[in-house]
């Protein structure tokens, strides 16, 4: 299982993004499942309701819950990132926890602020 990060759904949303249409044919092309989290799709329905963008599309992928077992790695991982002196956004840190506890993968192009959390795995 694949979870797409924001910035991919962004992309994918600006039709003239090239890097969306890669990201659309990646994701359509791997035989994987694909979903998103909560907290990509509060991110990303903002920004569509924001803009009267249509968001019916995006209703339709599978999403994955914050539960209280995310809460708790993820406080863990912010702690340790904040150790190591890294400041780490808390809504990746949400997204990096909920992936890892459903033993997924991310795809994201912000893999700088992802790449140093322990145990979570991100599509290359």
């Amino acid at each position: 299982m694949i979870v797409i990060d924001t910035d991919i759904l962004i992309e994918i949303y600006d039709k003239r993004s090239r890097l969306g249409n890669a990201a659309f044919e990646k994701i359509m092309n791997s035989g994987d499942i694909f979903c998103i989290t909560a907290i990509n799709l509060h991110e990303i329905l903002y920004g569509l309701l924001k803009y009267a963008k249509p968001s019916e599309y995006l209703l339709q992928l599978p999403v994955l819950d914050y539960t209280k077992e995310d809460a708790k790695l993820a406080a863990e991982m912010e702690v340790r990132a904040e150790v190591r002196g890294r400041k780490a956004l808390r809504t990746d840190v949400m997204i990096a926890a909920i992936t890892i506890n459903n033993n997924a993968k991310l795809y994201t192009n912000n893999k700088n602020h992802f790449e140093h959390f322990d145990g979570l795995e991100l599509v290359r």
